[in-house]
């Protein structure tokens, strides 16, 4: 097959990113593959591009280039949704080279890979291709306003696809698409390097193991440091000589840095710096915590659990307990629940073995996030749409005849 993946930015950086081009490399060991990028701001992408892949930018954005001047660039979009919160990076210059792309693309199979995109791929996709639309955010994290501009141009997609089962559910029920199959494949988090890990022996103790627990994520609210950091402090009353490090940044830096003081962790609890995109600051670590109540697939606990380190999260969907539950490697505890949440991580700091054990299963637990299962996940999920190809037309037909017949009573009455 021929395989087109549409990115917002293949020269950025980011674990999303990262996993979208592990898959674009697992792919192109048994088909044709390219990406797409809608913006193009470096010379060369900052993320290793397999050369297998054909990487094909649309609009320069580098200061000097030609589309630059072009005097579309200065003009908003409006194939995109104005919700959408990347609206603002993209102009009319855009619609245009994403839709002259994709009237002429030849894929047998086109993946979207966020939202606006997605809406490029819904609106000028070629028929003759499989339309696949990624959501890699959390259902909720649209607006209802942009959940409504998705409504209409998601109709012509052959699937969505979520990270995790629950989240499918809220998209199927939530932006009902008749015709379309909503279902949920994970994100795909790739290895870590070989090296990644040179520095585990470092602060070892007796049992092999670290007396580190790592928490990343924003600094924000919903990521709930606050609460990761009071069920730390019960570890350290049992065990002084254990260390929390939170990488990540954010509006709630200062505030934490406040509370570390507060509660008596200086010297123990440390915000350390910006996450890195491969997980690399998980590598040496004993536990991995989440006290989150907003993470959708939990990228980072997936990128701990590649490197054999158990979890310690929150269980409320769509947090981690899908990755839990599906092969171990970690404690559920449930959300805003501090004493639980102290009494988990006790449990893993008093018990070596159990820390082992618990970080071997996450290790094998996490090899489902890997390319090449989720390449074969995609193989058979295009297998599916053209077996159903025909009946799902019908059933988009029908789901539209429906909707018009239930819009013609209202719009008489306003009449």
């Amino acid at each position: 097959m021929k395989i087109t993946l549409l990115l917002h930015n293949a020269y950025a950086v980011g674990a999303t990113l990262r996993g979208t081009l592990a898959l674009a490399a697992a792919l192109a060991d048994h088909h044709d593959v390219e990406l797409v990028s809608m913006l193009r701001h470096r010379e060369v992408p900052r993320c290793a591009v397999d050369p297998r892949v054909r990487l094909v930018p649309l609009v320069d954005t580098r200061v000097g280039s030609e589309d630059m001047a072009h005097p579309l660039f200065g003009e908003p979009a409006v194939d995109v949704p104005i919700t959408d919160r990347h609206h603002h990076q993209y102009s009319r210059l855009t619609d245009l080279r994403a839709a002259e792309f994709l009237r002429g693309c030849d894929a047998d199979v086109v993946i979207g890979t966020r939202s606006g995109v997605n809406v490029y791929l819904a609106r000028f996709g070629p028929r003759q291709a499989l339309r696949i639309a990624q959501e890699p955010l959390r259902y909720d994290t649209h607006s209802g306003l942009l959940r409504a501009e998705l409504a209409r141009p998601y109709r012509a997609l052959d699937a969505l696809v979520a990270t995790t089962e629950a989240e499918a559910a809220r998209w199927r029920a939530g932006l009902p698409l008749p015709g379309v199959r909503v279902l949920a494949v994970p994100a795909v988090v790739p290895a870590p390097d070989a090296d990644a890990d040179a520095d585990a022996d470092a602060d070892a103790d007796a049992d092999g193991g670290t007396r580190i627990i790592v928490a990343a994520g924003r600094l924000v609210p919903g990521e709930r440091f606050d609460l990761l950091l009071a069920a730390f402090s019960a570890v350290c009353a049992k065990d002084p000589d254990w260390r929390l490090r939170i990488h990540g940044e954010g509006p709630e830096r200062v505030r934490l840095r406040n509370l570390i003081d507060g509660l008596g962790l200086a010297g123990r609890a440390e915000l350390a710096g910006p996450r890195t995109p491969d997980g690399a600051e998980f590598a040496g670590a004993s536990i991995a915590a989440s006290a989150s109540d907003t993470e959708a697939s939990g990228p980072a606990l997936v990128e701990a659990m590649r490197r054999g380190v158990p979890v310690v999260g929150t269980g409320r969907p769509p947090g981690p307990t899908e990755l839990i539950q599906g092969g171990g490697g970690g404690l559920l505890v449930p959300c805003d629940d501090g004493r639980a949440l102290a009494g988990a991580l006790l449990d893993l700091v008093g018990d070596p073995e159990h820390r082992r054990a618990m970080g071997a299963a996450a290790r094998e637990s996490a090899r489902r996030h890997g390319p090449e299962p989720l390449a074969e996940r995609y193989r058979v999920l295009v297998e599916e749409l053209r077996a159903t190809r025909r009946s799902r037309s019908v059933r988009r037909a029908l789901g539209l005849a429906r909707s018009r017949a239930r819009t013609l009573p209202r719009r008489a009455g306003r009449a």
